[in-house]
């Protein structure tokens, strides 16, 4: 019996990546003329892993989260891993808007993709571990089969294949 290979789906963001895109955003909202003196500001949570904008207004938020989204992509971070909330009336006017992280396959997801791989019909296993899930198969072909159906779905969150063996 031939060994069983596997491979791991993940979704993992780096959040020293996300760190530099912030710091950068911020620079740029500092410098940039529409941007300087409308009084929005952004601040990241690592602990929590979440962005914060506050600004004067929904349109001025609007700009700032566009620019925080090209930083993140300049990084390298995709942006489906980056989940902004609803404008929250702030102080006065202002409006808040806290975008959280995404960092790992939550349960709903995982089994979504589990009953996925299972419809395909093909001979692997899936197994849920934590935040993670595990896909093994005696056939190396067939587990890069689940890798490209995977990649052509859209779970809402970006996914990753590592621990390839």
């Amino acid at each position: 019996m031939a060994k069983e290979s596997s491979f791991d789906v993940v979704s993992t963001v780096d959040m020293q990546e996300v760190d530099n895109a912030f710091q950068q955003a911020k620079k740029e909202i500092a410098q940039r003329y529409d941007l300087k003196d409308s009084g929005a500001e952004i601040s990241l949570d690592k602990a929590n892993q979440t962005i914060t904008v506050a600004a004067p207004s929904d349109f001025v938020a609007g700009q700032v989260i566009d620019v925080i989204g090209s930083k993140l992509v300049k990084r390298g971070i995709d942006l489906a891993a980056v989940k902004w909330g609803d404008a929250q009336a702030a102080a006065g006017q202002s409006v808040r808007r806290v975008a959280s992280v995404v960092d790992g396959i939550d349960k709903d997801t995982a089994s979504k993709i589990n009953k996925d791989i299972k419809a395909t019909k093909l001979k692997v296993k899936v197994q849920i571990e934590g935040d993670k899930l595990r896909v093994s198969s005696a056939s190396r072909d067939t587990l890069q089969e689940v890798i490209s159906f995977l990649k052509g779905q859209d779970y809402g969150q970006p996914l990753q294949y590592v621990n390839y063996r």
